[in-house]
Protein backbone atom coordinates (compact mmCIF):
# COMPACT_ATOMS: atom_id res chain seq x y z
CA UNK A 1 0.00 0.00 0.00
CA UNK A 2 1.36 3.44 -0.97
CA UNK A 3 0.70 6.75 0.73
CA UNK A 4 0.91 9.98 -1.20
CA UNK A 5 1.95 13.22 0.44
CA UNK A 6 0.53 16.31 -1.28
CA UNK A 7 2.39 19.63 -1.11
CA UNK A 8 0.33 22.67 -2.14
CA UNK A 9 1.39 26.25 -2.89
CA UNK A 10 -0.79 29.35 -3.16
CA UNK A 11 0.66 32.58 -4.57
CA UNK A 12 -1.29 35.84 -4.39
CA UNK A 13 -0.22 38.95 -6.28
CA UNK A 14 -0.59 42.60 -5.26
CA UNK A 15 -3.94 42.81 -7.04
CA UNK A 16 -5.37 39.84 -5.14
CA UNK A 17 -5.20 37.26 -7.96
CA UNK A 18 -4.16 33.79 -6.80
CA UNK A 19 -2.40 30.85 -8.45
CA UNK A 20 -2.28 27.34 -7.03
CA UNK A 21 0.32 24.63 -7.57
CA UNK A 22 1.08 21.26 -6.09
CA UNK A 23 3.49 18.37 -6.07
CA UNK A 24 3.58 15.06 -4.23
CA UNK A 25 5.86 12.43 -2.80
CA UNK A 26 5.33 8.70 -2.34
CA UNK A 27 5.34 7.43 1.26
CA UNK A 28 8.01 9.82 2.55
CA UNK A 29 9.74 13.14 1.89
CA UNK A 30 6.81 15.53 1.60
CA UNK A 31 7.84 17.55 4.65
CA UNK A 32 11.26 18.23 3.10
CA UNK A 33 9.63 19.57 -0.08
CA UNK A 34 7.29 21.78 1.93
CA UNK A 35 10.21 23.09 3.99
CA UNK A 36 12.14 24.01 0.84
CA UNK A 37 9.15 26.00 -0.42
CA UNK A 38 8.60 27.78 2.90
CA UNK A 39 12.19 28.42 3.98
CA UNK A 40 14.17 28.55 0.74
CA UNK A 41 11.91 29.71 -2.08
CA UNK A 42 9.09 31.88 -0.77
CA UNK A 43 11.13 34.94 0.22
CA UNK A 44 12.86 34.94 -3.18
CA UNK A 45 9.50 35.40 -4.90
CA UNK A 46 8.05 38.24 -2.87
CA UNK A 47 8.12 41.54 -4.73
CA UNK A 48 9.02 40.03 -8.11
CA UNK A 49 6.97 39.84 -11.30
CA UNK A 50 5.25 36.50 -11.94
CA UNK A 51 5.21 37.07 -15.71
CA UNK A 52 9.00 36.75 -15.78
CA UNK A 53 8.52 33.01 -15.36
CA UNK A 54 11.91 31.94 -16.71
CA UNK A 55 13.70 34.37 -14.42
CA UNK A 56 11.72 33.11 -11.42
CA UNK A 57 12.57 29.51 -12.40
CA UNK A 58 16.28 30.21 -12.79
CA UNK A 59 16.34 32.06 -9.47
CA UNK A 60 14.83 29.01 -7.73
CA UNK A 61 17.12 26.57 -9.53
CA UNK A 62 20.31 28.38 -8.60
CA UNK A 63 19.14 29.17 -5.08
CA UNK A 64 18.88 25.42 -4.37
CA UNK A 65 21.50 24.20 -6.84
CA UNK A 66 24.13 23.03 -4.37
CA UNK A 67 21.52 21.28 -2.21
CA UNK A 68 19.57 19.85 -5.11
CA UNK A 69 20.04 19.47 -8.87
CA UNK A 70 16.96 17.24 -8.81
CA UNK A 71 14.94 15.28 -6.31
CA UNK A 72 13.23 17.33 -3.61
CA UNK A 73 14.56 20.53 -5.14
CA UNK A 74 12.71 20.12 -8.42
CA UNK A 75 9.55 18.93 -6.66
CA UNK A 76 9.57 22.16 -4.65
CA UNK A 77 10.28 24.24 -7.76
CA UNK A 78 7.51 22.38 -9.58
CA UNK A 79 4.82 23.30 -7.07
CA UNK A 80 5.84 26.97 -7.20
CA UNK A 81 6.22 27.05 -10.99
CA UNK A 82 2.77 25.51 -11.46
CA UNK A 83 1.28 28.13 -9.12
CA UNK A 84 3.03 30.92 -11.03
CA UNK A 85 1.74 29.65 -14.37
CA UNK A 86 -1.75 29.32 -12.88
CA UNK A 87 -1.53 32.92 -11.70
CA UNK A 88 -0.48 34.03 -15.18
CA UNK A 89 -3.46 32.19 -16.70
CA UNK A 90 -5.85 33.65 -14.16
CA UNK A 91 -4.55 37.15 -14.90
CA UNK A 92 -4.88 36.56 -18.66
CA UNK A 93 -8.31 34.93 -18.24
CA UNK A 94 -7.10 32.09 -20.49
CA UNK A 95 -6.44 28.36 -20.04
CA UNK A 96 -2.81 27.37 -19.94
CA UNK A 97 -2.99 25.02 -22.92
CA UNK A 98 -3.80 28.05 -25.08
CA UNK A 99 -1.08 30.18 -23.48
CA UNK A 100 1.35 27.34 -24.20
CA UNK A 101 0.56 27.72 -27.89
CA UNK A 102 -2.28 25.24 -28.22
CA UNK A 103 -2.41 22.21 -30.47
CA UNK A 104 -5.47 20.11 -29.71
CA UNK A 105 -7.41 20.19 -26.42
CA UNK A 106 -8.59 16.61 -26.98
CA UNK A 107 -5.87 14.42 -25.45
CA UNK A 108 -5.72 10.58 -25.58
CA UNK A 109 -5.55 9.11 -22.08
CA UNK A 110 -4.67 5.72 -20.65
CA UNK A 111 -5.66 4.30 -17.28
CA UNK A 112 -2.67 3.44 -15.11
CA UNK A 113 -3.45 0.66 -12.68
CA UNK A 114 -1.45 0.06 -9.49
CA UNK A 115 -2.18 -3.62 -9.70
CA UNK A 116 0.95 -5.79 -9.52
CA UNK A 117 -0.36 -7.73 -6.53
CA UNK A 118 -3.96 -7.98 -7.73
CA UNK A 119 -5.29 -11.51 -8.18
CA UNK A 120 -5.99 -12.15 -11.85
CA UNK A 121 -9.75 -11.83 -11.41
CA UNK A 122 -9.37 -8.43 -9.77
CA UNK A 123 -7.01 -7.32 -12.55
CA UNK A 124 -9.57 -8.18 -15.23
CA UNK A 125 -12.41 -6.61 -13.22
CA UNK A 126 -10.38 -3.40 -12.99
CA UNK A 127 -9.91 -3.46 -16.76
CA UNK A 128 -13.66 -3.73 -17.21
CA UNK A 129 -14.18 -0.72 -14.94
CA UNK A 130 -11.65 1.29 -16.91
CA UNK A 131 -13.39 0.47 -20.18
CA UNK A 132 -16.78 1.35 -18.68
CA UNK A 133 -15.33 4.71 -17.58
CA UNK A 134 -14.40 5.49 -21.19
CA UNK A 135 -10.75 4.46 -21.38
CA UNK A 136 -9.50 2.85 -24.58
CA UNK A 137 -5.96 2.26 -23.33
CA UNK A 138 -4.74 0.56 -20.12
CA UNK A 139 -1.36 0.12 -18.47
CA UNK A 140 -0.83 -2.85 -16.16
CA UNK A 141 2.05 -3.66 -13.83
CA UNK A 142 4.58 -6.42 -14.42
CA UNK A 143 7.58 -7.52 -12.41
CA UNK A 144 6.33 -10.48 -10.38
CA UNK A 145 8.93 -12.79 -8.88
CA UNK A 146 8.31 -15.41 -11.58
CA UNK A 147 8.33 -14.16 -15.19
CA UNK A 148 5.88 -16.90 -16.09
CA UNK A 149 3.29 -15.15 -13.93
CA UNK A 150 3.82 -11.89 -15.80
CA UNK A 151 3.44 -13.66 -19.12
CA UNK A 152 0.25 -15.39 -18.00
CA UNK A 153 -1.25 -12.16 -16.68
CA UNK A 154 -0.42 -10.15 -19.80
CA UNK A 155 -1.81 -12.99 -21.92
CA UNK A 156 -5.04 -12.94 -19.93
CA UNK A 157 -5.35 -9.17 -20.28
CA UNK A 158 -4.72 -9.31 -24.02
CA UNK A 159 -7.31 -12.07 -24.43
CA UNK A 160 -9.78 -10.18 -22.24
CA UNK A 161 -9.36 -6.83 -23.99
CA UNK A 162 -8.99 -8.22 -27.49
CA UNK A 163 -6.56 -7.61 -30.33
CA UNK A 164 -6.03 -3.97 -31.14
CA UNK A 165 -6.85 -2.63 -27.68
CA UNK A 166 -4.00 -0.39 -26.50
CA UNK A 167 -2.18 -2.19 -23.68
CA UNK A 168 1.06 -1.13 -21.96
CA UNK A 169 3.10 -2.76 -19.19
CA UNK A 170 5.09 -1.06 -16.44
CA UNK A 171 7.87 -2.88 -14.56
CA UNK A 172 8.61 -0.04 -12.12
CA UNK A 173 12.39 -0.70 -12.24
CA UNK A 174 12.09 -4.28 -10.91
CA UNK A 175 14.45 -5.98 -13.39
CA UNK A 176 18.14 -6.10 -14.12
CA UNK A 177 19.03 -5.45 -17.74
CA UNK A 178 19.30 -9.16 -18.56
CA UNK A 179 16.00 -9.87 -16.83
CA UNK A 180 14.38 -7.01 -18.74
CA UNK A 181 15.61 -8.34 -22.07
CA UNK A 182 14.30 -11.80 -21.25
CA UNK A 183 10.94 -10.34 -20.23
CA UNK A 184 10.75 -8.09 -23.28
CA UNK A 185 11.22 -11.05 -25.60
CA UNK A 186 8.71 -13.18 -23.70
CA UNK A 187 6.07 -10.41 -23.87
CA UNK A 188 6.60 -9.55 -27.54
CA UNK A 189 3.71 -11.77 -28.67
CA UNK A 190 1.14 -9.59 -26.87
CA UNK A 191 1.55 -6.44 -28.96
CA UNK A 192 2.28 -4.05 -26.10
CA UNK A 193 2.32 -0.38 -27.05
CA UNK A 194 5.29 0.13 -24.75
CA UNK A 195 7.21 -1.37 -21.85
CA UNK A 196 7.84 1.13 -19.09
CA UNK A 197 10.76 1.56 -16.69
CA UNK A 198 12.25 -1.92 -17.19
CA UNK A 199 15.24 -1.14 -14.96
CA UNK A 200 16.59 1.58 -12.67
CA UNK A 201 16.86 5.07 -14.19
CA UNK A 202 20.49 5.39 -13.09
CA UNK A 203 21.54 2.63 -15.51
CA UNK A 204 21.46 4.67 -18.71
CA UNK A 205 23.71 2.23 -20.59
CA UNK A 206 21.46 -0.63 -19.49
CA UNK A 207 18.36 1.19 -20.75
CA UNK A 208 20.12 1.75 -24.06
CA UNK A 209 20.78 -2.00 -24.31
CA UNK A 210 17.12 -2.73 -23.64
CA UNK A 211 16.06 -0.26 -26.34
CA UNK A 212 18.56 -1.71 -28.83
CA UNK A 213 18.15 -5.43 -28.08
CA UNK A 214 14.61 -5.69 -26.73
CA UNK A 215 11.36 -5.99 -28.61
CA UNK A 216 9.45 -2.95 -27.37
CA UNK A 217 9.31 0.81 -27.34
CA UNK A 218 10.59 1.91 -23.93
CA UNK A 219 8.87 4.63 -21.91
CA UNK A 220 10.75 6.16 -18.99
CA UNK A 221 11.30 9.39 -17.15
CA UNK A 222 9.06 9.64 -14.11
CA UNK A 223 12.22 9.29 -11.98
CA UNK A 224 14.25 11.77 -14.03
CA UNK A 225 13.98 15.15 -12.35
CA UNK A 226 16.00 17.49 -14.60
CA UNK A 227 16.13 18.38 -18.27
CA UNK A 228 19.80 17.34 -18.21
CA UNK A 229 18.91 13.81 -17.13
CA UNK A 230 16.40 13.61 -19.97
CA UNK A 231 18.94 14.95 -22.46
CA UNK A 232 21.46 12.33 -21.37
CA UNK A 233 18.90 9.51 -21.60
CA UNK A 234 17.60 10.61 -25.00
CA UNK A 235 21.03 11.23 -26.52
CA UNK A 236 22.24 7.85 -25.17
CA UNK A 237 19.39 6.03 -26.92
CA UNK A 238 18.02 4.93 -23.54
CA UNK A 239 14.37 5.89 -24.06
CA UNK A 240 11.96 6.00 -26.97
CA UNK A 241 9.01 7.64 -25.17
CA UNK A 242 10.14 10.34 -22.72
CA UNK A 243 7.77 10.47 -19.75
CA UNK A 244 8.21 13.63 -17.66
CA UNK A 245 6.12 14.35 -14.57
CA UNK A 246 5.11 18.01 -14.29
CA UNK A 247 5.21 17.74 -10.49
CA UNK A 248 8.90 16.76 -10.25
CA UNK A 249 10.57 17.99 -13.45
CA UNK A 250 10.34 21.66 -12.48
CA UNK A 251 6.69 22.34 -13.23
CA UNK A 252 5.29 23.39 -16.57
CA UNK A 253 8.54 25.18 -17.39
CA UNK A 254 10.59 22.00 -17.02
CA UNK A 255 7.98 19.77 -18.68
CA UNK A 256 7.79 21.96 -21.77
CA UNK A 257 11.57 21.95 -22.14
CA UNK A 258 11.61 18.15 -22.06
CA UNK A 259 8.74 18.13 -24.57
CA UNK A 260 10.75 20.38 -26.89
CA UNK A 261 13.81 18.16 -26.50
CA UNK A 262 11.75 15.08 -27.42
CA UNK A 263 10.25 16.81 -30.44
CA UNK A 264 13.69 17.84 -31.65
CA UNK A 265 14.77 14.17 -31.49
CA UNK A 266 11.58 13.01 -33.31
CA UNK A 267 10.31 11.12 -30.24
CA UNK A 268 6.72 10.76 -29.11
CA UNK A 269 5.87 12.18 -25.69
CA UNK A 270 3.95 10.57 -22.85
CA UNK A 271 3.55 11.71 -19.25
CA UNK A 272 3.43 10.58 -15.64
CA UNK A 273 1.17 11.62 -12.81
CA UNK A 274 -0.99 14.64 -11.88
CA UNK A 275 -3.15 14.35 -14.97
CA UNK A 276 -5.40 17.29 -14.04
CA UNK A 277 -2.38 19.57 -14.44
CA UNK A 278 -0.56 17.70 -17.20
CA UNK A 279 -3.44 17.88 -19.68
CA UNK A 280 -2.52 21.50 -20.49
CA UNK A 281 1.05 20.64 -21.43
CA UNK A 282 -0.03 17.62 -23.49
CA UNK A 283 -2.74 19.62 -25.27
CA UNK A 284 -0.01 21.95 -26.51
CA UNK A 285 2.35 19.19 -27.72
CA UNK A 286 1.90 18.04 -31.34
CA UNK A 287 4.05 14.94 -30.75
CA UNK A 288 2.14 13.70 -27.70
CA UNK A 289 0.83 10.20 -27.46
CA UNK A 290 -1.22 8.95 -24.49
CA UNK A 291 -1.35 10.90 -21.22
CA UNK A 292 -1.42 8.86 -18.02
CA UNK A 293 -4.49 9.05 -15.81
CA UNK A 294 -2.63 8.37 -12.60
CA UNK A 295 -3.68 5.83 -10.00
CA UNK A 296 -3.14 8.66 -7.51
CA UNK A 297 -5.94 11.07 -8.36
CA UNK A 298 -7.56 14.01 -6.59
CA UNK A 299 -11.09 13.35 -7.82
CA UNK A 300 -12.53 13.61 -4.28
CA UNK A 301 -10.79 16.91 -3.61
CA UNK A 302 -11.28 19.02 -6.74
CA UNK A 303 -14.26 20.81 -8.19
CA UNK A 304 -13.99 19.53 -11.77
CA UNK A 305 -12.55 15.98 -12.00
CA UNK A 306 -11.21 14.91 -15.38
CA UNK A 307 -13.83 13.40 -17.66
CA UNK A 308 -13.10 10.63 -20.17
CA UNK A 309 -15.03 10.10 -23.38
CA UNK A 310 -14.09 7.46 -25.93
CA UNK A 311 -10.50 7.30 -24.73
CA UNK A 312 -9.81 11.04 -24.53
CA UNK A 313 -10.11 13.95 -22.16
CA UNK A 314 -10.47 17.59 -23.12
CA UNK A 315 -8.33 20.33 -21.62
CA UNK A 316 -10.56 22.77 -19.73
CA UNK A 317 -11.35 26.32 -20.80
CA UNK A 318 -11.16 27.63 -17.24
CA UNK A 319 -8.44 30.26 -16.63
CA UNK A 320 -5.03 28.94 -15.61
CA UNK A 321 -4.94 25.21 -15.11
CA UNK A 322 -8.49 25.30 -13.81
CA UNK A 323 -7.93 22.88 -10.93
CA UNK A 324 -9.90 24.07 -7.90
CA UNK A 325 -8.75 22.26 -4.76
CA UNK A 326 -11.03 21.75 -1.76
CA UNK A 327 -8.56 22.85 0.91
CA UNK A 328 -11.04 22.20 3.71
CA UNK A 329 -11.37 18.52 2.76
CA UNK A 330 -7.64 18.20 2.22
CA UNK A 331 -6.97 19.83 5.58
CA UNK A 332 -9.16 17.30 7.30
CA UNK A 333 -6.70 14.58 6.24
CA UNK A 334 -3.78 16.17 8.10
CA UNK A 335 -3.03 14.20 11.29
CA UNK A 336 -3.70 16.13 14.50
Amino acid sequence: MMDFELITVRITDSDGATGVGYSYTVNHGGAAVATMVDRDLADGLIGHEAYAIEQRWQDMWWRLHYAGRGGHQTSAISAVDIALWDLIGVRAEAPLWKLFGGYDPKVPVYAGGIDLEFPLGALLDQADRFVAEGYRAIKMKVGRADLREDVARVAAMRDHLGDGFTLMADANMRWTVDEALRASRALEQFDLTWLEEPTIPDDVRGHARIVAEGRHAIAAGENLHTIYEFAHAIDSGAVTLPEPDVSNIGGYTGFRKVAALAEARNLRLTSHGVHDLTVHAMAAAPHRTFMEAHGFGLEDFIAHPMEIEDGCTTAPERPGHGVVLDFDRLGALIPA
